[in-house]
């Protein structure tokens, strides 16, 4: 079955389970050219077929996502990472030490790898992690090919922790959802370009700076005049429609309060993070709790969270929303 005629019979996507039966479903699903939603530790990622152009132009359409922000590609080892990708000494030892985990390494791409180029925005590069989901692991087996899995939401919109998230978002545009249970990090992984001169940090995100910065010295920041080379760089990312306001310390009449850790004086949080102030546990809820807050309020004021370890991953999503909302004027 071609991906053409996959699409053209495409209702709404069912939810299945993580069992055998399931799983060789969604394998013969991808490889036929169709979009399986599946678990991940971070968020739920898109998944297709990276080596099939029509397959991941697919992705694109059903998240309406701009052509020129690359996906990840989930692979389901270092080997298997190492037929697609050139890996420095640095790189691998990243590797060996993050994956499988929430670490996407940004390295140049054989000129064998037969990856799509629209999966890698045209690039000379290509982003690649091994995802810490034993069910998304064995499809990726099954499937025996690299899965581009960008989050499973509509583009600029929250991304999904749970299986309900995809289905409210993009149920209608995707054939299978797999529901793996809900995602434990809550925030999609941190991006590295290990280079000669240095390691890049292009996106802040489940693994902190300072574990990462122990192997690789301090991390700097990309070049701007490199524009979006890595998933998660575009400025107009990560929002609800709902106006975001952060490091607040009280409640406006038409807000709700998002709070980490002992709320301000006098102020009721309509949430918390995290009562006793883990920005693990921070992480793990801030896009169901956006997202929920998102549904019932048009504002939302986010109490101030450490700029620090996962603090800073959380803080770039906020500050990215807040952005949206001021230029939408919402």
């Amino acid at each position: 079955m071609n991906s053409d005629s996959h699409n053209a019979s495409r209702g709404p996507a069912r939810i299945i389970g993580t069992d055998t039966a399931s799983l060789d479903e969604a394998a013969r699903v991808i490889l036929a050219g169709g979009l399986v939603a599946v678990p991940t530790e971070t968020v739920y990622g898109l998944a297709a077929d990276a080596t099939n152009g029509a397959a991941v132009a697919a992705i694109y359409t059903a998240k309406g996502r701009p052509a020129f922000n690359p996906l990840i590609c989930h692979v389901a080892s270092l080997d298997m990472a190492e037929q697609y990708a050139e890996f420095s000494p640095l790189a691998r030892r990243l590797a060996e030490d993050f994956w499988p985990g929430p670490l996407t390494l940004v390295l140049p791409r054989k000129a064998s790898c037969p990856v799509s180029q629209l999966a890698t925005a045209g690039l000379p590069s290509i982003a690649l992690r091994v995802p810490q989901h034993i069910a998304t692991l064995e499809l990726i087996s099954r499937v025996r090919r690299p899965i581009a899995a960008p989050s499973a939401n509509p583009s600029e919109q929250l991304s999904p922790t749970t299986a309900a998230h995809v289905m409210s978002g993009l149920g209608a545009r995707i054939d299978l959802i797999i529901d793996g249970g809900a995602s434990h990090a809550g925030v999609e992984s941190t991006i590295i370009a290990p280079g000669e001169s240095g390691a890049v940090l292009l996106r802040p995100g489940a693994i902190a700076r300072s574990e990462i910065e122990l192997f690789t010295g301090p991390l700097r920041a990309p070049d701007a005049a490199d524009g979006v080379v890595a998933p998660g760089m575009l400025k107009r990312h990560y929002a609800p429609r709902a106006r975001l306001r952060m490091d607040a310390s009280r409640r406006e009449s038409d807000e709700a309060f998002l709070a980490f850790g002992a709320p301000p004086h006098g102020v009721e949080p309509t949430m918390n993070l995290s009562p006793s102030s883990d920005l693990a546990e921070a992480a793990s809820n801030l896009f169901a709790m956006l997202r929920a807050l998102d549904e019932s309020h048009r504002a939302i004021a986010v109490q101030s969270i450490p700029d620090v370890d996962l603090g800073e991953a959380i803080n770039d999503r906020l500050r990215r929303g807040t952005l949206l909302s001021r230029e939408s004027g919402v």
